[in-house]
């Protein structure tokens, strides 16, 4: 009987120590891919508005299919960067950019872990026969420490990504949930301190 609680004790501390590592290897075996190559910059456009609103709906009630976009700001070191500013804007559905006020612009402050999300609408394509834009979003992103950055995120399977002079492969989101969900994580250079 001795011998029997013994080994049952001995299997119990056995787990109490291995609970811990069995725990963090089931963590680490959920973290996303990182990639070390900073996101490529991109133009910023004609049509940015400096100082938006923090929030993170940015339909502000337009007709248009509903867009989320989650992500995370991350270091070349794939470390999350928080307190890290996102600055989104587009235009509508119908391709028009609001220049007067803030409507489908925004940021957001990434949280400890380098996350935002925003719930803004689907654009649309914009441009003359000649030239045509493909449907994008406009985004600024900079850290503590790390350079502004200024890019664009464009949608998979879209017809006019080839046409577009701009489009970037390398700047694709990814699809979740019935292509309703983008995700893209951006990757900064952070500067040494000094």
């Amino acid at each position: 009987m001795l011998k029997y609680r013994r080994t049952i004790l001995q299997a119990s501390a056995g787990l109490l120590i291995a609970g811990p590592m069995l725990a963090q290897r089931h963590v680490l075996a959920q973290t996303p891919e990182c990639t070390d190559n900073p996101t490529p910059r991109q133009i910023e456009g004609p049509y940015y508005t400096p100082q938006t609103p923090r929030r993170s709906n940015l339909t502000d009630g337009l007709p248009g299919e509903i867009l989320l976009l989650e992500g995370r700001v991350l270091s070349t070191t794939c470390q999350p960067i928080p307190n890290a500013i996102v600055d989104l804007w587009s235009c509508d559905a119908k391709g028009e950019y609001d220049n007067a006020g803030f409507k489908l612009r925004g940021h957001q402050i990434t949280d400890a872990q380098g996350r935002f999300r925003f719930e803004t609408l689907m654009p649309g394509s914009y441009g003359n026969s000649s030239f045509r834009r493909t449907p994008h979003l406009h985004v600024k992103v900079q850290g503590p420490g790390t350079p502004l950055l200024t890019t664009q995120l464009y949608f998979p399977d879209q017809p006019l990504n080839q046409r577009d002079g701009f489009f970037s492969p390398a700047l694709l989101v990814k699809w979740t949930r019935n292509q309703s969900q983008a995700v893209f994580d951006f990757v900064l250079p952070v500067q040494a301190k000094g």
